[in-house]
């Protein structure tokens, strides 16, 4: 299957109001511009080196999204370049964000990542403590960031029920935070979850952008 044929056969799987992100990480330029030939604009890169490298041989009105565990030391150097960092796992990292953004003049649109999955090595806040980061309003002290929602990943598993499980409490989260009418939160109205091997599971439990990557690309060169 080509990478075109791929890109119109999930835009096709996929319901009205699912967003399809092409995650392009570790693959080249080529790669992404024949996918983006089918009609695809929204790509997620992982390693802020290797976006900026991407972004000049590319064009112009392709969405990229950050997806990937974003450095501190890095932050300066990826504002103004995303439509979206959809992986903040942390209020420092979020906190340091809003500041760069300030200084460069532009708002930043990021997605707060939340850790459900049975691994360690995930990164992200727990439903709780995000939770009570909006309950307390912390979020009133940014100026030049806007959270437009949650991300997250299902345990690595090939248990389904499990996976389920995972992204129904993701997508439990962002209902108790969007439904909170106290917050009067505008545009905050994306759940991204699910990738190649589960996103089904993930638009069924309520996912608003799916990444998939190797589904489209194959396996990382």
């Amino acid at each position: 299957m080509s990478v075109a044929s791929e890109i119109i056969r999930l835009r096709q799987e996929l319901p009205a109001g699912v967003r399809l992100c092409a995650v392009s990480k570790f693959h080249p330029a080529a790669s992404i511009r024949e996918a983006y030939d089918a009609g695809q604009r929204c790509f997620g890169e992982s390693r802020v080196q290797e976006l900026l490298e991407k972004i000049p041989q590319l064009p112009s009105d392709i969405d990229w999204h950050f997806i990937g565990h974003l450095q501190t030391n890095k932050v300066k150097q990826l504002i103004g370049k995303t439509a979206l960092i959809e992986s903040v796992d942390s209020e420092r990292l979020l906190n340091l964000i809003d500041a760069e953004s300030r200084k460069a003049g532009v708002v930043t649109k990021v997605l707060m990542q939340l850790h459900v999955a049975r691994e360690e090595t995930k990164f992200g806040f727990l439903p709780e403590e995000l939770l009570s980061y909006f309950k307390e309003r912390k979020f009133e002290t940014l100026t030049n960031t806007h959270i437009s929602g949650v991300m997250g990943m299902a345990s690595n598993t090939d248990d389904d029920n499990r996976v389920r499980a995972d992204f129904a409490e993701i997508a439990r989260v962002f209902r108790e935070i969007a439904g909170d009418d106290s917050l009067a939160l505008r545009g905050f109205d994306t759940i991204s979850m699910g990738m190649s091997h589960d996103w089904p599971i993930a638009v069924e439990e309520g996912a608003t952008i799916v990444r998939i990557g190797s589904m489209i690309f194959g396996n990382r060169e």
